[in-house]
């Protein structure tokens, strides 16, 4: 989800390349993957020097990621966790993108607990906090102001929004006050800190889980969905792109239920009218 017909062609080409310079005889589930992180990510950064404090560091992070989008209902479902570093970044989970019509709030909410673990769990594990979680920051900052200045989702700004749908600017002014901007500020910062509270719950309860998928990451540097399934179990929550194959297939189905019903019922109506009439014959004559 989420890529082009020519993204997909991409994909195909640079996994085919992948495998020709690996000598196989044909292209296996690992060069297509490798594929997706050379186009996504960027060129392996082979002569970019770690240290070891750094690698524990990356690897606790996206550990902190993988553990709590496990157990958040609306995350978009994990596919692999690495860190192999790979063009600016040093580390990277990539999940698959969940192709909503609509957001209802506690997935936004959702998403940015799940952006905000990365950073929760260094703080947990470590001590100490660093630069990595950057581009996490930014963007669950500014998914937090989207709700409550475009979405209306704000508890004490309720049913409200400042979003331009005419895409003209508001120029050198706001539309509202500094009153109202301090509120504004204040509301960000109430759902940035209770869901950073809310990932700190949640690596506090599965901590042995999060330790273990940090190893592994360590030993292994990539790690994938059926990796983390093996840690945590199975998800309580099925993605809505399984419940959009599952409702699709369902459908399939009544489908061909549907066209054997009516061609049955047909076959039968065809019979009876293919049977012989049949006279009604006057019982035999008998003298008393």
């Amino acid at each position: 989800p989420g890529f082009s017909g020519a993204d997909i062609a991409n994909v195909c080409n640079e996994a085919a390349l992948i495998a020709a310079r690996r000598k196989k005889q044909a292209v296996q589930r690992k060069d297509f993957m490798d594929a997706i992180d050379r186009i996504i990510g960027g060129l392996e950064k082979k002569s970019k020097i770690i240290t070891d404090e750094e690698r524990r560091s990356i690897a606790i992070h996206e550990a902190g990621h993988a553990t709590v989008s496990w157990h958040l209902q609306y995350a978009s479902p994990l596919i692999k966790v690495t860190i192999v570093p790979r063009g600016k970044a040093l580390g990277a989970a990539w999940y698959m993108p969940e192709e909503r019509q609509i957001e209802p709030k506690q997935a936004l909410l959702d998403e940015i607990c799940s952006l905000l673990a990365g950073r929760v769990a260094e703080d947990m594990f470590l001590g100490f906090i660093d630069t990595g979680a950057l581009n996490d920051l930014e963007r669950a900052t500014k998914i937090a102001y989207a709700m409550v200045t475009y979405y209306g989702m704000s508890n004490s700004l309720p049913n409200i929004s400042y979003y331009d749908s005419t895409g003209q600017a508001f120029g050198f002014t706001k539309p509202y006050s500094e009153s109202r901007a301090k509120s504004i500020d204040e509301e960000v910062q109430e759902i940035i800190d209770s869901q950073y509270k809310r990932a700190k719950e949640i690596l506090e309860m599965y901590t042995a889980g999060h330790h273990e998928l940090a190893e592994l990451l360590l030993t292994n540097e990539v790690i994938f969905t059926e990796d983390v399934e093996k840690v945590f179990g199975k998800r309580k929550w099925a993605s809505r792109t399984e419940e959009i194959m599952r409702a699709t297939e369902e459908a399939k189905a009544k489908e061909q239920n549907e066209k054997q019903e009516e061609s049955t019922d047909k076959a039968s109506d065809e019979d009876k009218n293919d049977a012989p009439e049949t006279e009604d014959t006057p019982p035999p004559f008998t003298a008393s």
